[in-house]
């Protein structure tokens, strides 16, 4: 499954009305960091259909990162049933975020 670009006119539909267990990925073109998380979000997105996976560019959306309290970048989000369940702040490897997603 393809990553979803997540804005602030399909956050609802995408993440909280989703059948499915979201991803979140807060990033910037300028972040260093977000650089090195993004390929390991995007392979996770390609291995695990039973997962939505979103990106959202914290410049561009800057009300819902505010909404979220996102104050350093990169931040995942995890979302089951429409509630904010798991978060994560900087680089961490695909196996922890896997598990923030199960747990």
């Amino acid at each position: 499954m393809s990553v979803v670009t997540i804005t602030e006119s399909n956050f609802e539909k995408e993440v909280l009305q989703s059948d499915k267990p979201v991803l979140l990925d807060f990033w910037a073109t300028w972040c260093g960091p977000c650089k090195m998380l993004s390929p390991v979000v995007d392979q996770i997105a390609e291995e695990n259909s039973a997962i939505k996976v979103g990106k959202v560019n914290v410049d561009d959306e800057q009300e819902l990162a505010g909404r979220f309290n996102i104050m350093s970048i990169p931040t995942l989000l995890v979302f089951k049933n429409g509630q904010m369940v798991n978060q994560s702040v900087g680089v961490i490897p695909k196996e922890r975020i896997l598990q923030l997603v199960e747990g």
